[in-house]
């Protein structure tokens, strides 16, 4: 018989808490009618303003008017009421979550009543969620935070680029933005002026990820194979020199470096003009500039992968290689056959997430040269610039945010691919069970 189930269900369905009062669960019932007539009041007067913002991005640029003896600001603002129509909408979107809860326990409860149970009281309902739904109900609030300052920041972006909001003719308050689609990714992959630009940026973001990965990785793997020698005294203080770039805040070892690759005043370029090479162009060409920014990268980098790689090598049996010393391998063949397998099977996942972030390394090059030196055929960008740093400017230097957010959606599709397709060809995904 499922006469119990399926009436709670259906009241349920009519109202929030019915089916908790139909089921004999009286404060439940009456928690969750409060809660339904909270959101009534909330959304009753907001939701429609809500779709029709986020929908029209308005009506009227917004403008002062005199009403009475007061200015009055009247008008839309495109981006407030996008803003504002996404906060309603994942907060309605909770309230649906919510609500299908509610259903879902009118019915366990009115089937476990058709099964002949009594339904839970109050006590054993927070005893119950105290017990099985304690981790849950901790990971309530960080989720709620992750919704509203993770992910709606991540979709106004992502509606952003699908808007014409840039200076100088679409700026809130006095003009308003309007969807113009995909003519944001059109403009920036066939209109010449843009597309020039992104190619460029685009290529060297690519080049400048490989080498600042592989430089930053292997020089690791170096560095620690030679401070690993047993033979190597004073490990402790190599360990303690090396790791020294890491631990001093980036802001300061950039600066120091840009100092010190001043092509006028920089003291490389003076020591070298006390032998007689001449001063370098470190920082004023686009060659040059490229090769400050690796250099200086691998200075950084190289002690983290130092420390990583570290922690791999004493996690390797000794064993293995008392094995291969009485099968006489020699200390290349140790390296390449016990050695550098083990390394890179632990640090793939390292690596992969090197590469993602090498792409969007903005410290090095914004510090270091400012995406500069300046190409006269580019778009707002220099000879250094990266996809994130061209972002960065063409942001908070020139609002061009549809452009910016654009690139910012191109950036997420060329991380989120390359991760999401070398990982599972790694050994680390397809081979879990190896060191377990």
């Amino acid at each position: 018989m499922q006469r119990h189930r399926k009436t709670a269900t259906i009241l349920s369905i009519l109202s929030m808490g019915l089916g908790q009062l139909y089921n004999r669960q009286f404060v439940k019932g009456i928690l969750l009618l409060l809660v339904e007539a909270v959101g009534l009041v909330y959304f009753v007067p907001r939701l429609g303003n809500a779709i029709w913002g986020i929908v029209t991005l308005g009506s009227e640029p917004a403008h002062m008017e005199r009403i009475g003896k007061k200015m009055v600001q009247v008008g839309d603002h495109s981006i407030y009421l996008l803003i504002n129509g996404l906060i309603v909408v994942l907060v309605f979107a909770i309230f649906a979550v919510i609500y299908v809860l509610n259903v879902r326990d009118a019915y366990r409860n009115g089937k476990h009543r058709d099964e002949g149970g009594a339904p839970a009281s109050i006590r054993e309902t927070l005893a119950h969620v105290a017990d099985k739904n304690f981790p849950h109900l901790l990971l309530t609030l960080p989720a709620i935070s992750v919704l509203f300052l993770t992910i709606m920041p991540i979709i106004m972006a992502i509606m952003l680029a699908f808007t014409n909001y840039s200076a100088p003719n679409h700026i809130p308050p006095a003009k308003l933005v309007d969807w113009v689609g995909f003519q944001t990714f059109i403009d920036l992959i066939q209109l010449k002026t843009w597309s020039h630009t992104f190619y460029g940026v685009f290529v060297w973001t690519v080049i400048w990820a490989i080498i600042a990965t592989v430089t930053t990785y292997f020089g690791g793997i170096l560095v620690a194979l030679l401070i690993n020698q047993s033979d190597i005294r004073l490990k402790g203080l190599w360990r303690t020199i090396y790791i020294v770039p890491y631990a001093i805040p980036q802001l300061i070892s950039l600066l120091v470096m840009r100092n010190l690759f001043n092509g006028q005043f920089g003291p490389i370029n003076q020591y070298l003009g006390y032998f007689g090479l001449g001063g370098l162009p470190w920082l004023t060409d686009p060659f040059w500039a490229k090769v400050t920014v690796i250099i200086v990268n691998m200075w950084v980098g190289i002690p983290v992968s130092m420390v990583l790689i570290l922690g791999v090598l004493t996690a390797i049996p000794k064993d293995l290689y008392e094995a291969a010393e009485v099968d006489g391998a020699t200390p290349f063949q140790k390296l390449r056959i016990i050695t550098l397998p083990f390394v890179l099977f632990a640090t793939a996942p390292v690596l992969i997430m090197q590469f993602a972030g090498n792409i969007n390394n903005f410290n090095v090059i914004f510090l270091l040269t400012n995406g500069d030196p300046v190409k006269g055929d580019y778009q707002y960008a220099g000879a250094t610039d990266l996809l994130v740093t061209w972002l960065f400017k063409l942001t908070f230097n020139n609002s061009k945010y549809n452009m910016a957010s654009a690139i910012g959606i191109i950036i997420f599709v060329i991380i989120a691919t390359l991760s999401i397709w070398s990982y599972r060809r790694s050994k680390s995904f397809k081979e879990e069970d190896m060191i377990q």
